[in-house]
């Protein structure tokens, strides 16, 4: 099947006083329509970065970006229009995404206001199907955002989402501000409206658990870098990359009994700004050597299993 977008190479890099903060460096990956690729790592690895630089809601600093076969890395003002009912984003916090001064029916309605493809009575129909489509009662189509619970606001940033029917959506932490009953509520919804319109997702989070759940393939960053690569299923039975291990060792386990050897990691982060060319993850590596100095090249180890380490490299060759 071929890829509803591709991404070669992508880097966003911003300047800072002491030189080029490299927040997204050198990520490639390929989506297909109706898949979901999860995005973990620390806080400040760029994950979010990543998505609103894929969307140009920040414009990238170099590198390729396809969707549907067209390359849409710098695309005019009126590409960029129509890009927008093609790709849209759910933010992380539902509460401050939304407007104060509108109400729940007047937020839904504003992407398709401004589209200007619809009449006002087709307008106010498309938003009752949105609301009853994300399972906000009718009852609270005149409430603000103040008025409701973060489950019911977050329904409210997926409708507007839904709105222009895209083909792609990135999910920027949408269930991390949710109590956890709350959380499987809307995941479970989002894995519906996946399969009932054939979204694409990149679910960006750094919940582990939900992860595994809700995505095809897992992507792990590191200081805006790709340190692994894999099927859900295997980079959890078969993990390579130190980083991600000590990742999975922090995902709290259930039971008195069985307890889990945790991963500490040791020693200081690599800073982001003008990084060396070696791996950035060498200062808190166990098993750091001098050819981790040497620039990492995202290798695949096995089937579309890839890795970024050059402890796997000697063992490959």
């Amino acid at each position: 099947m071929a890829a509803l977008l591709e991404v070669n190479g992508l880097k966003k890099y911003f300047k800072s006083g002491s030189g080029m903060l490299h927040a997204v460096d050198d990520i490639s990956f390929t989506l297909e329509a109706g898949k979901t690729l999860g995005v973990v790592g620390e806080s400040g690895c760029g994950k979010t970065t990543l998505g609103r630089t894929i969307l140009h809601l920040t414009d990238p600093t170099d590198g390729e970006i396809v969707f549907e076969g067209k390359d849409i890395s710098n695309p005019t003002k009126n590409e960029l229009k129509a890009m927008r009912e093609e790709m849209q984003i759910i933010f992380q916090d539902p509460y401050s995404s939304l407007n104060p001064r509108m109400s729940v029916s007047t937020a839904i309605m504003e992407p398709l206001v401004l589209q200007g493809k619809l009449s006002k009575a087709e307008i106010r129909d498309e938003v009752k199907t949105l609301m009853d489509t994300v399972g906000i009662a009718k009852r609270f189509e005149n409430a603000y955002p103040h008025e409701l619970d973060g489950g019911r606001r977050q329904r409210i940033g997926i409708a507007r989402a839904l709105a222009l029917k895209p083909k792609f959506i990135v999910c920027d932490e949408p269930v991390s501000a949710l109590d956890v009953s709350i959380q499987a509520q809307i995941i479970n919804l989002m894995l519906d409206l996946q399969e009932e319109r054939g979204l694409a997702y990149m679910f960006v989070t750094h919940d582990l658990s939900v992860v595994k759940y809700i995505s095809n393939d897992i992507m792990v960053m590191y200081l805006g870098q790709m340190v692994e690569k894999a099927p859900a299923d295997e980079l959890f039975t078969n993990t390579l990359h130190p980083y991600t291990k000590a990742l999975l060792s922090a995902i709290p386990v259930p039971s008195i009994r069985n307890k889990k050897e945790r991963i500490i990691m040791q020693g200081e982060i690599t800073s982001p700004i003008n990084p060396k060319p070696g791996c950035r993850f060498m200062a808190r590596c166990p098993y750091a050597a001098e050819d981790c100095a040497a620039p990492q090249v995202l290798e695949e180890h096995s089937a579309n299993h890839f890795v970024a380490c050059c402890k796997y490299k000697t063992i490959k060759n």
